[in-house]
């Protein structure tokens, strides 16, 4: 437990997504960035410096090792999700780990089970679920009445083919980078997890797929599509029912003003996404508040992406394991 009533965070990686994540995070008034760790020393200085952090760490096992650091923030590409959240939870570092955590379900296991014994928090770094803009979202979800379709778009264009997320042996592709969030869409608003999915993916010269359009069916058969690539640009979440539909533009990132309830605009104001997130996962490693995601949503993230991978790669119906 943190000593001084603020958790003291780590940064473990070096990437680009940082430059998102620490615009606001130091806001919280429940945390504080202590550290960062790169495999580089120079690069680790570098970034320490850019970001005002008080210590630089040559290697990740350095990070982990500091015992002025009670939590990390793992940044790396989708292949090494696992491997440094086992590490860091060996080491006894609460975790918020990247989305998408792992496109196996038993990675998930392992780690919530790892978690759970050492008494720590681990919590998948979808955002997007602590916005203003996906509690309405849920809120409003009666108004369109009985359920029967969701449809849910992430697309953006990736212009550097040298692109980490075109990268096969780190899990790249468009269903782990971009999709996931559809995925995670989708099941916020059925309430449910897929029973079976179809899927087609589309590979470029990458290896990886960089268009992956799915369907998801739901039990009392509420169907969810998604629609994911590298070469568009789109984003969107609409929930359709018997009474009328609602819809959230740029559902992702927390920046919509308003959804649109047939047509209607109910307002929210943004506030920024991963400061809410750092903010909730402080409080439950302070004792005051509990995790807005855990085990239960990582491993039907994980369940729903192992299918559908697995619908893809042979166009036949996948059913989803339970």
């Amino acid at each position: 437990m943190p000593r001084s009533g603020r958790v003291r965070w780590g940064i473990l990686g070096t990437g680009g997504i940082n430059e998102r994540f620490l615009a606001h995070v130091r806001e919280a008034p429940n945390a504080e960035f202590v550290a960062a760790g790169s495999r580089n020393a120079e690069r680790a200085r570098a970034f320490a410096a850019r970001y005002s952090l008080p210590r630089a760490h040559g290697s990740y096992e350095a990070l982990l090792a500091d015992p002025e650091v009670d939590v990390v923030y793992i940044c790396l590409p989708n292949g090494l999700h696992h491997e440094w959240t086992m590490e860091a939870l060996a080491a006894g570092k609460h975790v918020l780990c990247e989305k998408p955590y792992s496109r196996h379900a038993a990675d998930v296991t392992e780690a919530f089970d790892a978690a759970d014994a050492a008494g720590l928090h681990l919590m998948e770094a979808f955002m997007w679920r602590h916005t203003p803009q996906a509690r309405r979202f849920v809120e409003l979800l009666p108004e369109v009445g009985e359920m029967q379709a969701v449809r849910a778009t992430f697309s953006f264009v990736i212009a550097d083919r040298k692109d980490v997320r075109l990268r096969p042996d780190l899990d790249g592709g468009a269903l782990m980078d971009v999709g996931c969030y559809c995925v995670s869409g989708v099941r916020l608003a059925t309430g449910q997890e897929p029973d079976r999915v179809h899927a087609e993916q589309f590979v470029g010269e990458s290896g990886v797929d960089e268009r992956f359009t799915g369907l998801l069916h739901f039990p009392g058969d509420v169907t969810g599509t998604l629609v994911a690539g590298f070469h568009s640009t789109h984003a969107s979440l609409e929930a359709i029912g018997d009474r009328g539909s609602l819809l959230l533009p740029n559902p992702w990132t927390g920046t919509a003003q308003a959804l649109l309830l047939e047509g209607r605009e109910i307002p929210v104001e943004p506030q920024d996404p991963y400061r809410l997130e750092v903010e909730n996962l402080s409080a439950a490693i302070l004792g005051e508040a509990k995790p807005l995601l855990g085990r239960a949503d990582a491993l039907g993230q994980a369940s729903a992406i192992e299918a559908l991978y697995a619908a893809a790669s042979t166009a036949e119906p996948e059913t989803v394991a339970s």
